[in-house]
């Protein structure tokens, strides 16, 4: 289904919104986020954060994100303007809050990872009750793609663009991501009863 119809899914209504967020760690589930990024149709949601921890030098390597001189850049001279976590997530909220309620926040091993990181600095911030009042729920796109094309090499969102859309797609960003997440679903036009069997 189109990703402006998912609303009209008769049990299940959300809008759909694609999530990804970067971390100090190459493991996601742990560090601190330094980048957290949404799309919906054509919204957008895109912030940087000054992480608290040093950035793991392995990080820096494969993604480009490092801290010089008090400034958060990814690559040379990609300088980031940073806001503090709370900040980020209470814009986060605000972003989803603008948009057709209720969401479905979908992401790429969200089940794993996606969502415990996230509710877990939402936790830290005390946001949690403003966020449990949206009632959000998630989709995990890598148990999606696995049940609707089973066989597959690999499930690794990288790895799904050249099959499914023609073109090699590896991105440490999280805005170009869930961007990328987003082309993918629409690719995949799941049924309905896919989306709402893993969704939790």
């Amino acid at each position: 289904m189109p990703i402006s119809d998912m609303q009209s899914m008769t049990s299940f209504p959300r809008t759909l919104v694609f999530f990804d967020l970067e971390t100090t760690e190459l493991e996601p589930s742990i560090g601190d986020i330094i980048q957290l990024a949404a799309v919906s149709g054509d919204h957008t949601f895109n912030v940087y954060m000054m992480p608290e921890v040093a950035i793991d030098k392995r990080t820096t390597a494969v993604t480009g994100f490092k801290v010089e001189n008090g400034t958060l850049i990814q690559d040379i001279h990609s300088y980031k303007t940073t806001v503090t976590l709370h900040q980020a997530l209470t814009s986060f909220i605000a972003f989803l809050r603008s948009l057709k309620q209720p969401v479905l926040l979908a992401a790429h091993n969200s089940k794993r990872i996606h969502r415990n990181k996230l509710e877990k600095e939402l936790y830290r911030c005390a946001l949690t009750d403003q966020f449990k009042q949206l009632g959000s729920r998630y989709l995990d796109t890598c148990q999606l793609s696995k049940a609707l094309f089973p066989g597959l090499g690999s499930y690794n969102q990288n790895n799904l663009s050249y099959p499914f859309l023609g073109k090699i797609d590896i991105a440490h960003n999280a805005l170009k991501n869930a961007t990328a997440l987003q082309e993918l679903y629409g690719c995949w036009n799941p049924d309905q009863e896919s989306v709402i069997q893993y969704s939790f």
